[in-house]
């Protein structure tokens, strides 16, 4: 039998197919467990997996790697341009810098790092490889060895950047807020506030609202330990889960397509060499 482009196409269908279909529960499940978790307000949020909605401002101001642009969060991702002009990811990277979520009940606190981010694309640019501008060359020089791989072909650099007074909805973990942020005004409290922010060069009025609004954080959210749900999004509930649903319902069908067609070329394949022989 001869191993052509069509066979290499069939091998990987074979092994396509199941990975598509298990993304596609992945997809399911998630869809399900946002639809079934009621949304909360921050002020009456249990602890444990919630989701809530609310305006972001900014606790420390971040620059992101590429624009430059100052948010309350980013979220990059680099790809490498493989055949038929399709695209792969090969680095996501979120800020690990929180933020504060309100709404009309309260404030939470946001830990962005390890997020499902589904942000809107703000920034969008591909580039050879071995002529990288300087703030894609200078982010890929932090990333070891392996981006020297990357830069032998094409590469396609994206950014999300949430900005203050964005409405955005969370799905993660709620804990209590720690200690630090829960006790009384005090010497104490004032000293260890004012040397955190001392460190990130924060302004004045500025370190005046993130002291105020360390001290009405109702609870903190992030990516837990044992429930790793952990979403970010610019769109809706409703938007979200119906996107969700369209994805899975074509990754459930597509995926066992896929592996059915490889598997027919296969036994094809296997049984005109066995009557060629």
């Amino acid at each position: 039998m001869r191993f052509d482009q069509l066979s290499m196409f069939a091998a990987l269908g074979a092994v396509a197919g199941p990975v598509v279909f298990a993304h596609g529960f992945r997809d399911l499940r998630l869809k399900r467990l946002i639809q079934n978790t009621p949304t909360s307000r921050i002020r009456s949020m249990a602890m444990g997996l919630a989701e809530v909605n609310g305006v972001i401002s900014c606790r420390s101001m971040v620059a992101a790697p590429f624009s430059g642009r100052t948010c309350a969060c980013w979220n990059v991702d680099i790809s490498i341009r493989g055949r038929r002009n399709s695209w792969s990811v090969v680095h996501r990277a979120t800020s690990g810098h929180p933020f504060f979520l309100s709404d009309e009940t309260g404030v939470a606190l946001v830990f962005p790092y390890g997020a499902d981010c589904r942000v809107h694309f703000g920034v969008e640019e591909v580039c050879a490889g071995v002529a990288l501008p300087e703030c894609y060359s200078s982010y890929l020089g932090t990333l070891g060895p392996r981006q020297y791989l990357w830069r032998l072909g094409m590469l396609r650099f994206r950014e999300r950047v949430l900005e203050e007074g964005a409405r955005v909805y969370v799905m993660g973990t709620a804990t209590a807020p720690a200690t630090a942020l829960t006790v009384s005004v005090g010497v104490a409290a004032t000293e260890v506030e004012d040397e955190e922010l001392a460190a990130t060069g924060t302004d004045e009025w500025r370190a005046r609202r993130v002291r105020s609004g360390d001290r009405q954080v109702a609870a903190v959210i992030r990516r837990g330990d044992s429930e790793k749900t952990f979403v970010i999004s610019q769109d809706s509930e409703r938007d979200l889960t119906t996107g969700l649903g369209l994805k899975a319902f074509a990754k459930l069908v597509g995926g066992p397509l896929i592996g059915l067609l490889a598997l027919g070329y296969w036994l094809h394949a296997l049984a005109a060499g066995a009557f060629l022989r």
